[in-house]
């Protein structure tokens, strides 16, 4: 039934401008688990990452969700694990709007959001009221960070090290943001040095939680390199790869010269730098595949290449909320 009324809204929504689209549609939310039954991934799906069972291959990648208040609904949508944020430790507003664009053609997204957030308190709240209520769901659920727009690179460290603080013992496991493009300085931050100071200090505050460390697809392959090392020697869990890019490949039509790119465009780049992370990482850790993730075929391919488990979003709000449990029935259909 929910997937019948995406597709009749849907053409309604995609009159509305992308964000206005999306705050919509997080109204009805609570709506989703009284509305969806039965789409757990199946039992053969499962996957152990980082001593995290996912139910499935198939995550929600950080940016739908910023202050956690769907995570029931991702879950009865079938999500393998459910990653929230990217928050940060003031709360912010973002950039001005516009800020998130449709290729609809493209099957793509353009944002520069800009780390809008209720900040890590609030997210921390939000995420204690769930477990209090006895709503955690069965599947993992991660809290990416970031970095506060107003809190200079120098001061980075102590930014991250607050939302540790306040989400451990909240968050099935942590990511480590330096690689969005709309927060001015950020990717400086996946350079050695300060990679490795930032990292040097968030894997032992967050003690028994697992840190993964989240790349972007613009850095060049001796600096994927670089970075992976780095996260490895500094006890991270993980790789995801990648984020948003600033390029615009496979793109026509209309294009905003500022933000991230995310969804099918984005595939071709994304595929050819998880490849050149899993290179890198050399079966040491698991590497959580994301970028233009569309269908089982995309799955399959990332699976193939050697990553853990992927991550999902753009495709998502073209694809309905139908997708992750039609992915992961047709890769479960397609097992030996």
């Amino acid at each position: 039934m929910l997937d019948l009324f995406y597709r009749l809204a849907r053409p309604l929504l995609f009159k509305l401008d992308a964000e206005t689209a999306h705050e919509f549609v997080f109204r009805g939310l609570p709506l989703v688990p009284w509305l969806v039954r039965g789409r757990r991934p199946a039992p053969s799906l499962r996957v152990r990452i980082a001593g995290l069972d996912w139910g499935g291959p198939v995550g929600l990648a950080a940016g739908l969700d910023k202050n956690g208040v769907g995570i029931p609904a991702w879950a009865a949508l079938g999500f393998g694990a459910i990653e929230v944020g990217t928050v940060t430790r003031h709360a912010q507003p973002g950039n001005p709007r516009p800020r998130l664009f449709r290729l609809a053609a493209e099957g793509g997204l353009i944002n520069r959001m800009g780390f809008n957030n209720g900040g890590a308190v609030a997210l921390a709240a939000n995420l204690g009221r769930l477990r209090d209520a006895g709503g955690w769901p069965s599947v993992p659920v991660g809290a990416n960070l970031g970095k506060s727009k107003v809190t200079p690179n120098e001061s980075a460290v102590d930014d991250y090290l607050h939302s540790v603080s306040v989400l451990r013992g909240k968050a099935d496991y942590f990511v480590v943001n330096v690689s969005s493009p709309n927060t001015p300085g950020l990717r400086e931050l996946q350079e050695r040095e300060p990679l490795t100071r930032l990292l040097g200090a968030v894997v032992p505050a967050a003690q028994r939680t697992p840190v993964f460390l989240k790349l972007a697809p613009d850095l060049e392959d001796d600096a994927l390199l670089t970075a992976v090392d780095v996260a490895l020697d500094n006890g991270c869990a993980g790789i995801i790869a990648t984020n948003t890019t600033i390029s615009r490949p496979g793109t026509s039509g209309r294009l905003e010269q500022f933000g991230g790119l995310s969804g099918g465009p984005l595939r071709p780049l994304a595929r050819a730098k998880i490849a050149a992370v899993l290179a890198a990482v050399g079966g040491r850790a698991p590497v959580i595949g994301v970028g233009g993730v569309a269908t089982a075929a995309d799955v399959r391919d990332y699976l193939t290449m050697g990553c853990a488990a992927v991550q999902l979003y753009s495709s998502f709000i073209f694809g309905g909320p139908g997708l992750p449990s039609r992915i992961h029935a047709e890769l479960a259909s397609a097992a030996p």
